[in-house]
């Protein structure tokens, strides 16, 4: 009788969860031990988040960002379902979709990510965007679109958070909408990008500076309605005229994993150990801004793509090993630096010795993105449009 191969199922089509199934897809599995491996993802494309705000400008297309998960698993022997997962039955071993599948497995990768929290302050749900996913910006676009197409003289501009996200945008935006933007940047505490080495937060503050973005430091927002936000300030509250509020403040756990009997932290992450696996749950990994992990040096990791991406490396190598009775490894994570677009044609860099900003730092961070992009066909296919990109703008400014 044949024995039936093994089911991994992956819940999460991020960094954590594409590379951990292209990991596991190139390692050195017998014709015997080869499982079954399924990706589930609520999208059917990719996200390679830090180029999210290149859409803003223009400077990428969005098949550059976002291939399709059918594209990037073809002939990995990966299987792609898109679904929406409802529920774990840690128990039973089953994941339940919202369209009523329900899958088995043997091994359970978790790596859902983070849900942008819009429940914080009044009207924030109601009036203000998240800028995380494809979805986000097409809906950012779209209102942008209808700012600059109407008669008004200046569009007003309000970002909620100045760490990353808030700061790259502030930069994108000021850029994109150039004289008639009124770009402001609302922080609660009294510095921007405050876990950001100071040469890159120097650099960002030049930036923002340069495109006369307003800062509003120790700043808090009360609330925000169809055309105006609340800001507290030193106990004075003051509502604000505004045409746009974007919300980049906060990471929540998906609900999904608010309702597994697993080991979390107070801010519901998953605790595992050093090996990625949960708490008395051995046959289940998780990884990614999911999860409380400290690494076999005891020293705590990020919740970002980069230590998604050398995750992913340790959960297959273990999801094989668990599979094939070999021993497994205790991740150790490696910071290799920081990079943040800081408008068109603009960044910074920190890694490897280097401390870069301006042009050079800005095509440093486009080939070390192109280098971590999912596959060696996407590389080549975005490589030699980037290459192609200046020789086309060439031939229009001729033309025109």
């Amino acid at each position: 009788m044949t024995q039936q191969p093994a089911r991994i199922c992956i819940l999460g089509g991020g960094f954590g969860g594409l590379y951990t199934a292209l990991r596991l897809s190139q390692l050195p599995w017998t014709k015997q031990e080869k499982p079954e491996i399924i990706l589930v993802d609520r999208s059917d494309r990719f996200l390679f988040s830090p180029l999210l705000y290149e859409l803003m400008t223009g400077e990428l297309q969005t098949w550059e960002i976002a291939p399709p998960f059918e594209e990037l698993l073809a002939g990995t022997g990966v299987r792609f379902h898109q679904g929406h997962v409802t529920g774990i039955d840690l128990s039973v071993k089953h994941v339940q979709l919202q369209e009523g599948h329900a899958l088995p497995y043997d091994r359970l990768v978790v790596s859902l990510g983070g849900e942008t929290p819009l429940d914080l302050v009044a009207g924030s749900a109601e009036h203000a965007l998240p800028f995380r996913s494809i979805a986000d910006a097409y809906r950012l676009e779209e209102r942008l679109r209808q700012l600059e197409e109407s008669e008004a003289d200046k569009l007003r501009v309000a970002i909620v958070g100045a760490g990353y996200a808030g700061v790259e945008l502030a930069c994108k935006l000021a850029d994109r909408l150039g004289s008639r933007g009124r770009i402001r940047l609302v922080e609660q505490t009294d510095l921007i990008l405050r876990t950001s080495p100071d040469f890159n937060r120097t650099a960002a503050t030049k930036a923002l500076d340069a495109r006369n973005v307003w800062i509003d430091l120790e700043t808090s927002v009360e609330a925000i309605g169809a055309d105006n936000i609340s800001l507290l300030y030193k106990g004075n509250v003051d509502t604000i005229p505004v045409d746009l509020v974007l919300w980049t403040v906060g990471t929540r756990v998906a609900e999904v994993i608010n309702a597994l009997p697993l080991k979390k932290n107070v801010r519901g992450q998953v605790v595992v150990s050093s090996t990625l696996q949960a708490i008395d749950y051995p046959d289940v990994f998780a990884l990614g801004d999911l999860v409380d992990c400290k690494d076999a040096d005891g020293q705590q990791v990020p919740g970002t793509a980069q230590a998604a991406f050398q995750q992913s490396e340790y959960v297959g190598w273990n999801l094989w090993a668990s599979l094939t009775e070999r021993p497994l490894l205790p991740f150790r994570y490696q910071h290799l630096g920081e990079m943040m677009a800081l408008g068109i044609d603009n960044a910074t860099l920190t890694g490897f010795g280097l401390k870069l900003d301006g042009s050079l730092a800005y095509v440093a961070r486009r080939l070390a993105y192109l280098y971590r992009m999912p596959t060696l066909e996407h590389q080549v296919r975005v490589g030699l449009n980037w290459i192609a990109q200046p020789l086309r703008d060439a031939v229009a400014a001729i033309d025109d």
